[in-house]
């Protein structure tokens, strides 16, 4: 995952006293395909997934239970790939800087709660996973795909990645803080209905030069309507 540069990390505040921690990946679509033995291969792969992806969120509703549980399974994958992204690219850094709101004290503690809450969070969901992961191995004996094995793997891995990154944070990682006023509005967009914030939110994202910005602040913020 490759981490935004000087790896800054953005404290968003999402309202009600929320805040989560939030990152971009360069872009990971560039104009030529890349060459080399490994590298091709898994361009490739990439270009499938982001294919599968865009299926599976547009396709028809189908009568098959079997392609209706597979893009399900894409969906959430994909969901959990844009939750978790911040927390993985965190796992290697040794030093980063929170960008925060101007007017929020405490960014430390703010940071560190939100890092002891994944960390937690991300754990139990690995043992727990873990385990379901094992009882999906029963259906190896049906014939076909099995896509309740797959599902659970990929979460077991993407939790994995998650909890590493949050103890990488707290224990190794060396933070410095800058602030940015423009989180100080999202702060009161927060509380605006997604319609009416949706233009100004936008402008913010793109001041920020972070695209997908303004897609993690609707799917997060409240109230999301």
């Amino acid at each position: 995952m490759t981490q935004l540069p000087d790896d800054q990390i953005y404290l968003v505040p999402l309202g009600s006293g929320r805040f989560e921690l939030y990152s971009e990946p360069a872009d990971d679509s560039p104009a030529d395909a890349p060459t080399g033995f490994i590298r091709q291969p898994l361009h490739r792969l990439h270009e499938r997934w982001r294919e599968a992806v865009h299926t599976a969120r547009r396709r028809e509703p189908s009568t098959n239970r079997l392609a209706r549980a597979r893009d399900w399974a894409v969906s959430r994958v994909a969901e959990m790939i844009a939750e978790q992204r911040t927390l993985w690219s965190l796992r290697h850094a040794t030093t980063a800087t929170l960008v925060c709101p101007s007017n929020l004290t405490n960014t430390s503690g703010v940071r560190d709660a939100i890092l002891a809450r994944a960390r937690r969070h991300h754990g139990v969901w690995l043992i727990v996973d873990g385990l379901l992961l094992i009882v999906s191995g029963v259906l190896t004996l049906i014939p076909g795909p099995n896509v309740l094995a797959y599902y659970f793997g990929v979460r077991v891995v993407g939790h994995y990645l998650a909890w590493c990154g949050a103890r990488q944070a707290m224990d190794v990682t060396q933070w410095s803080t800058r602030t940015e006023a423009a989180l100080d509005e999202l702060a009161a967009l927060a509380g605006v209905p997604r319609d009416a914030r949706a233009p100004r939110v936008a402008a913010i994202a793109e001041a920020l030069n972070l695209p997908r910005l303004a897609a993690f602040f609707d799917r997060v913020a409240v109230p999301a309507r």
